[in-house]
């Protein structure tokens, strides 16, 4: 990759859905953004001279410690060489990670052997999704877009059985330090209250990353402002967070004139029909799926078991969705009664990602949804799809994307990819109508 004289902004999504969501806010800033599923070559940027955000959707999140570095390593180095002053590690607003998967500790040993500067920006919260950091430790509302009761990140429903990294810490310091032997300090909404150039705590000098407490959206123009002095000070700023990194340097660049933000998304129209596959174990998505069924959405279970084991009949599975949706029928394909804690997501992401693109290569449908935040980015991979840009918003955190691909039947293809956390029970019938 070469230097993009444009490029404001380079990120890298530890999963596929959560680097939509960051997609969904910068661009909505105004930004000319794009997703690639692997790192853009110099040949892929040229094509595209008008982009000034770019993005890498990742698989960090579903990965075993042992094995980040040989992901996230080249792929840093990818995004520095793009000029950017900016570089993202993009993480769930959850902050889902444990010392053993997806361990966002090990990504910040990894990131310092290219950004050494001290201390590393964490943005601990996004207001946006009901995110909110509070003297360092995480709330979160349940279920993204939706009206839920608000908790504390250890006592929260789902989060605290999450079937890969559950939830035991709500203080994110001492979360990250079970992973890293890298040194936290905080800036709390306290602190926040004073101008910007005196946040930075006395105790930075002893510390090698910095978490900023996150509470309301309109504080986070303020949160831009401080990461652009801090990037001004550097060769390149490195920062983790959530989207509220995006959405933080949006506002400040909207405030400065930078970049004019998006007034207004065309209409999308209505998706006829529907194709949903879904491997999410979050009970928010499976009262989604029960809604759903209610609005006359046809079940297809797939045996989660028998696809990992290789057993499943795909072929049988592929004819049967797609005789579905030419029937005119909105199809949801799911995981069932059979889900069970640690299947690869690997296996049963690509096998998703196989009926989503046969689907697609039937003529079948043009807008598809994938459910599950774990499974997404090997979903994606298995349709062929090389890169991704915003159509439109449907609920915060997962909007509606544009599919690039060398595979005719993908490009152009309409997909929208949910974490498990995301939306209220009526979200599938959201998409259909393919607007809020």
């Amino acid at each position: 990759m070469i230097q993009h004289k444009n490029i404001l902004l380079a990120f890298y999504g530890d999963d596929f859905t959560g680097s939509t969501d960051a997609l969904e806010f910068i661009s909505n800033a105004g930004a000319t953004a794009m997703l690639f599923i692997k790192p853009p070559t110099a040949a892929q940027l040229a094509q595209y001279p008008s982009l000034n955000v770019i993005g890498i959707a990742g698989a960090t999140r579903s990965l075993a410690t042992p094995e980040m570095k040989d992901e996230l390593l080249p792929a840093l180095v990818q995004l520095k060489a793009t000029g950017a002053k900016h570089v993202h590690y993009k993480v769930c607003s959850t902050f889902d990670s444990s010392p053993a998967t997806g361990s966002i500790g090990k990504a910040m040993d990894i990131a310092q052997q290219l950004f050494p500067d001290k201390p590393i920006p964490v943005l601990g919260g996004m207001p946006a999704l009901g995110r909110y950091c509070v003297f360092g430790n995480l709330f979160a509302r349940m279920g993204i877009g939706s009206n839920g009761t608000i908790y504390r990140l250890d006592r929260h429903p789902s989060m605290m059985n999450h079937p890969v990294t559950p939830a035991d810490e709500s203080d994110l310091i001492l979360h990250l330090q079970k992973q890293t032997s890298n040194r936290g300090c905080l800036i709390d909404i306290i602190q926040q209250t004073n101008p910007v150039k005196e946040w930075m705590p006395a105790t930075a000098a002893e510390c090698d990353f910095v978490l900023l407490d996150a509470l309301r959206d309109d504080d986070l123009e303020r949160t831009g402002e401080w990461l652009e002095q801090q990037a001004q000070q550097r060769s390149t700023l490195f920062s983790i967070g959530s989207s509220g990194i995006e959405m933080a340097l949006g506002k400040y660049w909207n405030a400065t004139g930078k970049l004019r933000r998006v007034q207004q998304w065309a209409d999308p129209g209505i998706a006829d029909p529907l194709l949903v596959v879904s491997g999410s174990c979050s009970p928010i998505t499976t009262g989604q799926i029960e809604y759903a069924t209610r609005s006359g959405f046809q079940l297809v279970e797939l045996n989660a078991s028998a696809a990992i084991d290789s057993t499943i009949d795909l072929k049988k599975v592929i004819h049967q969705v797609n005789d579905l949706l030419k029937d005119r029928k909105h199809v949801l394909v799911h995981t069932g009664t059979r889900k069970a804690k640690n299947l690869p997501s690997k296996i049963l992401g690509s096998t998703l990602g196989l009926i989503a693109k046969a689907a697609a290569e039937a003529g079948a449908t043009k807008r598809i949804i994938i459910a599950g935040g774990d499974t997404s980015s090997y979903a994606a991979r298995a349709m062929e799809i090389d890169a991704v840009s915003m159509i439109a918003p449907l609920v915060s955190g997962a909007p509606l994307c544009r599919a690039y691909s060398a595979n005719k039947a993908i490009d152009g293809l309409e997909v929208n990819f949910k974490g498990g956390q995301v939306g209220a029970d009526d979200y599938f019938a959201l998409c259909v109508r393919g607007k809020k």
